[in-house]
């Protein structure tokens, strides 16, 4: 899988990699706007990565083709679920990281992030990659294969940073389903940063303010 993918530096000589995958429907332009908001000078220059998924038919949608890192199959989003997708865009994930870890950007310099289906695509990846990154950002999405998690999570990446945002009143992915993401996540032992906000299934200041100060963090 070929991805066309949008590239935005804060400054020369990046001191860290930031890769961002947006939700359903949306493209890699998406969370430009939000990244620009977020003010990581104290930790030197960032490079943001922005792919787009590739566009194919949606079940829950009609069928109606459109940018999808998988297929949604039902609204419950986890008694059926395309693994064959999430696969395919797991193998596009690694090959971001593995281009720019080529470029000179060391694993542990590199936040996988993503809104939705791309949490859900940053939490697959991330825990699944084979070296040790900063962390793993997910906003208003959930764990996918959350069975298969412990089976085929990374030792190297057992101990990862995780952010986990999500709005009380989202219709898209309901809380409960965020909070067992949580809960299944805890439970094997990763440390997870948990904020609810009172919004829909979007982004509102308060959540980047927060996501600012954790990325600080991990990338301090």
């Amino acid at each position: 899988m070929s991805l066309q993918i949008i590239e935005a530096q804060t400054g020369e000589d990046p001191v860290a990699t930031i890769l961002i995958m947006h939700g359903l429907g949306a493209d890699g332009r998406d969370f430009v706007p939000i990244a620009e908001q977020l003010d990581l000078s104290g930790i030197g220059p960032v490079r943001f990565l922005f792919p787009s998924a590739p566009h194919m038919p949606v079940t829950i949608n009609g069928g109606y083709t459109m940018p999808a890192w998988y297929d949604i199959l039902g609204a419950d989003l986890t008694s059926q679920q395309d693994e064959a997708g999430m696969r395919q865009s797991q193998a596009a994930m690694e090959a971001i990281l593995a281009n720019e870890k080529s470029r000179g950007m060391a694993a542990h310099r590199i936040v996988v992030a993503g809104f939705s289906q791309g949490c859900a695509m940053a939490l697959m990846a991330g825990l699944r990659h084979g070296e040790r990154l900063a962390g793993i950002a997910g906003l208003s999405g959930y764990l996918p294969l959350a069975a298969k998690t412990a089976a085929e999570g990374s030792p190297a990446n057992k101990d990862v940073p995780i952010f986990l945002a999500h709005g009380t009143r989202d219709g898209v992915v309901a809380l409960p389903r965020a909070v067992a993401s949580r809960d299944a996540l805890t439970a094997l032992g990763y440390p997870v940063e948990w904020h609810a906000y009172p919004m829909e299934h979007s982004v509102c200041p308060e959540e980047v303010a927060d996501l600012e100060q954790w990325l600080l963090r991990v990338l301090a």
